[in-house]
């Protein structure tokens, strides 16, 4: 893990950027795919919502496993949804899983002491013009705090899955390395999710300005969530590329640096 400049988040996205290029179409499948699956583990009452948690790195080495299939010139199917859910490596993810889990029920304790329950009915309250701003400066200041540790979190953990998958680590080794990683490279993380979110953000304006406030805006940014969501995490493997080394397999490769 050495050091790198801040400027390389920005190359982790060009070179995310040039994955999605490769089969936008496949991945998009298995994005729909897993919010689907997700979702219906989700519904279930009651231990649904944290087993969808747990499930988290399973999911996510379908994406980091399609990554390394575009990137060896190898067309990405349908069945690699199922690459973190076959033995032995279902059981190790699920370990990490538990570690998502423990992390989420953490922070939303932290988000139950920190930020006053009537603060979300006060959001949620039809606005009145005539009255004055009802959200106090702190609270918001506290919302984005803990959204701020919301994101550091889930980058903390993005490499805990692939390490634990691909180089056979225990999971609480896997989440150290991984901790550590993002820790060592804040700042080139922090340049990948500005970069990121001022693009997007950029065209979401830019389609808002075009469009105004009509149907075809909604479902355009809904569009754009999606697309952005598998920008970052085709940049995310960029990441893990350079960062632990490619995974090995092998194939023809795609060249990173178009």
């Amino acid at each position: 893990m050495n050091n790198m400049p801040a400027s390389t988040g920005w190359l982790w996205l060009k070179q995310g950027a040039v994955l999605f290029r490769q089969q936008p179409a496949a991945l998009t499948t298995l994005l729909f795919a897993n919010i689907l699956v997700s979702v219906m583990i989700s519904a279930v009452p009651l231990l649904g919502p944290m087993v969808a948690v747990v499930l988290i790195p399973s999911f996510s080495m379908a994406f980091m496993q399609a990554c390394l299939m575009i990137e060896n010139g190898q067309r990405v199917t349908p069945a690699v949804l199922l690459t973190g859910f076959r033995k032995p490596a279902l059981a190790e993810l699920c370990k990490v899983g538990l570690i998502y889990l423990g992390v989420s029920l953490v922070l939303a304790l932290v988000t139950r002491v920190a930020i006053d329950p009537s603060l979300w009915q006060q959001v949620s309250a039809p606005v009145d013009p005539k009255a004055g701003a009802r959200v106090a400066t702190s609270d918001m200041m506290a919302v984005l705090g803990i959204f701020a540790l919301d994101v550091a979190a889930l980058m903390a953990l993005c490499f805990a899955a692939p390490l634990t998958y691909w180089q056979k680590m225990g999971p609480g080794k896997a989440t150290f390395y991984s901790f550590f990683a993002v820790l060592k490279s804040a700042r080139v993380f922090s340049v990948l999710l500005l970069a990121w979110f001022t693009i997007f953000f950029t065209i979401c304006m830019m389609v808002t300005l075009l469009f105004g406030s009509a149907a075809i805006t909604r479902a355009a940014i809904m569009w754009l969530i999606f697309l952005f969501v598998l920008l970052l995490q085709c940049a995310m493997y960029a990441g893990y590329r350079q960062i632990f080394g490619k995974p090995q397999d092998a194939g023809a490769k795609v060249n990173l640096t178009k």
